[in-house]
């Protein structure tokens, strides 16, 4: 029998749509709305340089935990003066918070989460912001026994502390939790230091990066995974 008893999700890009297509018609929705002379992909690509910076820096330990919010206001902010252009971010910046609160599930998200649902408990785990976390999952119209956002948690994966903390809210242990999302470091790595099984959904088939650690099955689509918790562990080669 499985001794798996518990399977936990990221959110973004795991069970709900997020690409960067839709990150550029937000964008481009913006610019629309404050008249301004640039193009979404011109936006995108300075807001972007500040976001990247932003997640790089946020788990190192000595950096004081700030929000999504905050983090891409401060990218409109230097994307505007990048391009020299009269931007407004916090109008912005709530437009993104809106559109992502609505982000909508993957064909086979509704059905395998139903499925396993029947015969394990499920929760999120999620690096974002309650604004438009919480809003996004009551959309989905599924009963999550635990939520925890980095907001929440005052953290970021692919630090230790939200796993151990989703973990100590749902009574259960490393060993009896699989961990799914779409990111080999933060949703590989991080599961991974804190003794937990992950599941990568590679999606795209993206190589692996040899500097990661390796999650103990990927997939390529949400459908594969209830067929696979009745008879874990996979095989031990980090593939299915």
């Amino acid at each position: 029998m499985s001794p798996i008893t518990t399977v936990i999700f990221d959110m973004y890009n795991t069970l709900v749509l997020n690409g960067t297509e839709m990150w550029k018609a937000t964008f481009q929705e913006i610019i629309d709305a404050q008249g301004l002379d640039t193009s979404s992909e011109l936006l995108w690509e300075e807001w972007r340089k500040v976001d990247q910076e932003s997640r790089a820096e946020r788990i190192r330990p000595e950096t004081p935990f700030y929000n999504y919010h905050d983090a891409w206001r401060e990218a409109f902010v230097r994307a505007f003066a990048a391009l020299d252009l009269p931007g407004d971010p916090d109008a912005a910046v709530g437009k993104a918070i809106s559109d992502l609160a609505r982000r909508d599930p993957y064909p086979e998200t509704m059905e395998a989460l139903r499925s396993i649902g029947q015969r394990w408990r499920i929760a999120v785990l999620s690096n974002a912001d309650d604004s438009f976390l919480l809003p996004n999952l009551k959309r989905l119209g599924l009963d999550f026994e635990v939520v925890l956002s980095s907001e929440e948690a005052r953290d970021y994966k692919p630090r230790p502390g939200l796993f151990l903390e989703v973990m100590r809210r749902l009574g259960v242990t490393p060993q009896e939790t699989v961990y799914v999302g779409d990111k080999q470091l933060e949703d590989v790595q991080g599961p991974s230091e804190v003794g937990m099984s992950a599941v990568w959904l590679n999606r795209s088939g993206d190589p692996p990066d040899p500097e990661l650690p390796k999650p103990a099955c990927q997939i390529s689509s949400l459908s594969e995974l209830p067929a696979l918790l009745p008879t874990w562990p996979p095989a031990q080669d980090g593939t299915q």
